[in-house]
């Protein structure tokens, strides 16, 4: 018996994800209350952090935890913020308003895309499912705030989407937050992730999350670029 219920806390885990996420779409939907929307992505995000760790921490990883973390991250992470856009944009435009939803179609390809591959151990491949959600979840939240919502805004909106579509898929290599050693030296990049992060957040606030993705973005592509220079060079 014991031992069924330790076997059972990362799928637990994993289903408060799914929940968390089904919360964050409802709520998008139903009230439009972006900022708890946003927390309840936020709340998925933690529990696929520890239902991961705990089946590592516990020794009872299993092929249908597997599974079934890919399927609830395609609710927290795709659903959700697509339902996010969806309740922005459609005081919008509502053709406009059917595009979030590519979002859901590119994080299940992506997180697909991530089951097979084998390079994505120590790092990603393309920007990762909870980092787009992330974004999305905050931008609107700043977005909202504004009082007016011009049609350039949705324009611009919908031409993130398509950006981060292609990110979610793209053969980019991007740095993982995994800590093999605390060693400064072995983890300059992290560290300096870290820092600019809690600035932005300090100084933007909630809309800072949004800026700490692009600038993740960004990070990763001077850190491919700077070892591609020093590889060449060698």
């Amino acid at each position: 018996m014991a031992s069924l219920i330790v076997r059972s806390i990362p799928n637990t885990l994993t289903c408060c994800n799914l929940l968390s996420g089904c919360f964050a779409t409802l709520t998008a939907i139903n009230s439009g209350d972006f900022k708890l929307a946003l927390l309840y992505i936020i709340i998925g995000a933690v529990f696929d952090f520890f239902d991961g760790f705990a089946a590592r921490m516990l020794h009872v990883s299993s092929p249908i935890g597997k599974e079934l973390d890919s399927l609830a991250d395609v609710i927290t992470f795709g659903m959700a913020p697509a339902a996010i856009v969806w309740a922005y944009l459609n005081t919008c435009h509502f053709t406009l308003s059917i595009f979030p939803f590519l979002m859901v179609a590119f994080s299940a390809l992506r997180l697909a895309k991530f089951n097979l591959d084998e390079r994505q151990t120590s790092s990603f491949i393309g920007l990762p499912t909870p980092a787009n959600a992330l974004f999305w979840a905050s931008l609107i939240v700043g977005l909202d705030e504004m009082e007016d919502l011009s049609a350039s805004i949705c324009w611009a909106v919908l031409a993130g989407i398509l950006i981060s579509c292609w990110l979610l898929v793209a053969e980019i290599p991007m740095f993982a937050l995994k800590f093999k050693n605390f060693n400064f030296r072995d983890n300059v990049v992290r560290y300096l992730f870290l820092f600019t992060s809690l600035v932005l957040i300090l100084l933007l606030g909630v809309p800072g999350i949004a800026a700490v993705i692009v600038w993740y973005v960004i990070l990763s592509l001077l850190t491919q670029h700077t070892q591609q220079t020093k590889h060449n060079e060698s």
